[in-house]
């Protein structure tokens, strides 16, 4: 196990895209922290008034989506970086090469979501300072911890899945657009559904799936366990796919 672990990382580790994702996580992060300073700044010149309809200046809301949506393709990139599957000349067993592609989609993606939660977080928390709610929407790092949880999950989850869909597919480019649109086509579209679907439909959707396992959703169509289970079945749907590809398909 070590030794197809430590290919699949050579693997991943000799090709630019990586560093490229990698370094737009660093770009995201620098994007949210300048957008909560703008929103600072105008709250600071703003009157009492309109202080109190500030939305949150908090980046890691902004910042989510986008890390979701990069880890989803480094994911793809773990599963599609070796298309004629020549690692199974080192490592002929496919089950314990598919272990390795999935350990190293976890970590990698809980290391990144992680430090990319933690500098968002950390950022804002300096740029807010002690300025009440609502421009500053927790008192400490009791009240964050749900959501910082909820959001470092999902991104788990979505890298989970970019492997899952990659595997099965066989090409980047139609994973990435497959993610993009359950992170960002799907959610914009389901509340034009009529009711009672536009809520129930929006409530299964990753981008809303980590507001409700949070439980920082006022009277949430799913509880934090149900809302988790969704996630979970996203993996489970999606990386299961690519199992019984891999292990099935030709090389």
């Amino acid at each position: 196990m070590k030794n197809a672990l430590a290919a699949e990382w050579l693997k991943v580790g000799t090709v630019r895209a990586p560093y490229g994702l990698l370094a737009a996580v660093g770009l995201i992060i620098a994007f949210g922290a300048t957008i909560s300073w703008l929103m600072v700044q105008d709250y600071d010149t703003s009157p009492a008034a309109e202080q109190a309809a500030f939305a949150s200046a908090d980046s890691s809301v902004v910042i989510t989506p986008v890390v979701q949506f990069l880890v989803a393709a480094l994911g793809a990139l773990v599963a599609t970086s070796d298309p004629r599957l020549t690692a199974l000349t080192a490592v002929p067993d496919r089950t314990r090469l598919l272990l390795a592609k999935t350990a190293l989609t976890a970590g990698a993606a809980v290391l990144i979501g992680a430090a990319a939660l933690a500098a968002s977080l950390g950022s804002s928390a300096v740029i807010m300072g002690d300025r009440p709610a609502p421009v500053a929407p927790w008192d400490g790092v009791g009240d964050v911890l749900p959501w910082a949880g909820a959001a470092v999950l999902s991104i788990l989850v979505t890298g989970l899945v970019g492997l899952g869909l990659g595997l099965a597919l066989r090409s980047t480019a139609v994973t990435i657009v497959i993610v993009g649109a359950l992170l960002w086509g799907l959610p914009a579209i389901t509340p034009m559904l009529p009711e009672p679907w536009n809520v129930d439909a929006s409530a299964v959707m990753v981008p809303y799936l980590v507001w409700e396992v949070a439980g920082v959703v006022e009277d949430p169509p799913l509880g934090p366990l149900a809302a988790a289970g969704v996630l979970a079945m996203y993996v489970l749907v999606t990386l299961g796919t690519g199992t019984v590809t891999l292990l099935r398909r030709d090389a």
